[in-house]
C-alpha cells in the first residue's frame, strides 16, 4: 500500500517544507524493512512515528537522520541545504565519569561554532546537576540529556528514537513541554513512541506505520474522525491493514501505560 501524505498548517506548503520523504524502500540483509514510503513534514511541527516493534520505525528515523542511505527513493532535510539534524538514540550512551556539563561540552567541541552549554541544560531543565556525573543520573535525566546533546550545532530538525520510552508520567510530561520548547523556537520534532498519551497531546501529525509501510497519516483528531473512534488506540485499530491491525494495536498497547 502506498499512502502519500504532507503536513498541514496555514502557511504555504513549499516555503516551510523542512523533511521530505519520496518513495523510500529499504532492507536489511535481503529482509524488507520499509517499502515505497512518502510523506513530508513542516517546521515548526511534532510528527509521530507509532506502530509495532518491528514495523521499521527506527530505520525510518534513521533515514531521516542520514545515519543510513535509502536502498530506493530519496530523503531531503531543509531542501537539501542544511542538513543539521540532531539525533537521540532510544538507549543514548555517554561516558559515564562524565559530567553533565562535561558531556554537552565534549559533543559541543564536534561542531563548528561552541555551543551554549548552560543555556541549553536551562532548556531541558538539567542546569541543577549540571555537575553531577553521568552515572548518577536518573533515566529520565539521562534522556534529557541526549535531548541537549541533539541541540548541539543548532540544528533545525530533531529525531528523537522512543524519548519517553520507560518514564514516569512526570519525567514524560516535562519531555513534551521540552518539545514544545524546541517547536515554539522554529524547530521541528520527528519521533518514534508507544506512549500514545504523548501522540494525543503533542502530536501535529500522526504516521502509523506496519510492516514497513505507511498504512495511515493525518492529524490526531482527522484520525479519530476517519476511524469515527473516541480514542486514538481504536482509530489505530480501524486505520491499521486488514492483517496487521491487530498487531498495530497490540504494540502500542504493549508500550508504556498512562
Amino acid at each position: 500500500m502506498k499512502l502519500h501524505h504532507t503536513t498541514r498548517t496555514d502557511g504555504p506548503t513549499d516555503d516551510r517544507t523542512v523533511v521530505e520523504v519520496e518513495q523510500v524502500s529499504h532492507s536489511f540483509d535481503g529482509l524488507d524493512v520499509l517499502g515505497d514510503v512518502t510523506f513530508s513534514i513542516e517546521a515548526g511541527t511534532v510528527v509521530c512515528i507509532v506502530g509495532p516493534n518491528g514495523s521499521g520505525k527506527t530505520t525510518l528515523l534513521r533515514l531521516v537522520a542520514g545515519l543510513l542511505d535509502p536502498d530506493d527513493g530519496t530523503v531531503s532535510v531543509a531542501g537539501g541545504t542544511d542538513r543539521r539534524v540532531g539525533y537521540l538514540a532510544q538507549q543514548p550512551a555517554f561516558r559515564r565519569q562524565f559530567t553533565v556539563r562535561e558531556t554537552v561540552d565534549f559533543y559541543g567541541a564536534l561542531v563548528e561554532t561552541s555551543p551554549d552549554v548552560d543555556a541549553i541544560l536551562e532548556r531541558v531543565g538539567l542546569s541543577a546537576v549540571a555537575d553531577r556525573r553521568v552515572d548518577a543520573l536518573s533515566g529520565g535525566m539521562r534522556r534529557l540529556l541526549g535531548i541537549a546533546q541533539t541541540m548541539v550545532g543548532d540544528p533545525s530538525v530533531f529525531v528523537l528514537d522512543e524519548p519517553s520510552s520507560g518514564l514516569a508520567p512526570t519525567m514524560r510530561r516535562h519531555i513534551r513541554n521540552v518539545m514544545d520548547d524546541l517547536t515554539a523556537a522554529g524547530g521541528t520534532v520527528l519521533l518514534s513512541t508507544h506512549d500514545l498519551r504523548t501522540v494525543e497531546r503533542a502530536a501535529d501529525t500522526v504516521l502509523l506505520l506496519d510492516h514497513g509501510e505507511l498504512v495511515a497519516a493525518g492529524r490526531p483528531e482527522e484520525l479519530l474522525a476517519e476511524a469515527d473512534a473516541q480514542r486514538l488506540e481504536t482509530a489505530v485499530e480501524t486505520l491499521g491493514p486488514d492483517a496487521g491491525a491487530a498487531s498495530v494495536a497490540s504494540g502500542l498497547r504493549g508500550g508504556e501505560q498512562p
